[in-house]
C-alpha cells in the first residue's frame, strides 16, 4: 500500500527579521537563526484564518542542509486556535533553482476546538511554495494530509 496526499491548506507565516544565534556546539551543531512570526494567513477548503504573532522559525544550517523547527499559533474564522509544529529539511544549489529545492516538514497540531479534531488526529506533511526558495519575509507552506 502506498499513501496518498489530499491538500488541506496554504499556510503564510509573515517572519521578522532574523536573529543570529551563531555557531552552536552539540549533537546536529551549526549556525543557529530564529525569526519571529508576525502573522499570517490560512486559505484552505476546511481552514481558513490567520498565523498569530506568536512563536518563531529556529533553523540550523550545517552546510547545504538546513534543520527546520517552528512554532506558532493559528486562529480560524470561526475562532478555534490551534497550535502547530512544524518540522523538517530545506536544501537547495546555489544558484536557487525551483526544480532542485527540497523542502519537507511534519507537522503535527493540538487544539481544544471539537470542529478542528480531526487536525489532531492524522500526519501531515509541508512543501514550500513559491519560486527560488523562502521570500524574505514569509514562509508559505502547503500543508497536505498523509493518507
Amino acid at each position: 500500500m502506498s499513501p496518498d496526499l489530499t491538500y488541506i491548506c496554504e499556510i503564510r507565516a509573515e517572519i521578522a527579521p532574523p536573529i543570529r544565534v551563531g555557531e552552536v556546539d552539540g549533537p546536529g551543531g551549526g549556525d543557529l537563526n530564529v525569526a519571529p512570526i508576525t502573522g499570517g494567513t490560512v486559505t484552505g477548503d476546511r481552514i481558513t484564518g490567520k498565523v498569530l504573532p506568536v512563536g518563531a522559525d529556529w533553523w540550523v544550517c550545517t552546510g547545504p542542509t538546513t534543520r527546520l523547527d517552528a512554532r506558532y499559533l493559528l486562529e480560524t474564522d470561526d475562532g478555534a486556535v490551534i497550535d502547530l509544529v512544524n518540522r523538517g529539511y530545506f536544501h537547495a544549489a546555489e544558484p536557487i533553482i525551483e526544480e532542485e529545492i527540497y523542502y519537507r516538514s511534519a507537522f503535527t497540531f493540538q487544539t481544544a476546538h471539537p470542529d478542528y479534531r480531526w487536525l489532531t488526529e492524522a500526519q501531515y506533511i509541508g512543501v514550500l511554495r513559491g519560486s527560488g526558495g523562502p521570500e524574505p519575509d514569509a514562509v508559505i507552506i502547503r500543508v497536505y494530509r498523509l493518507n
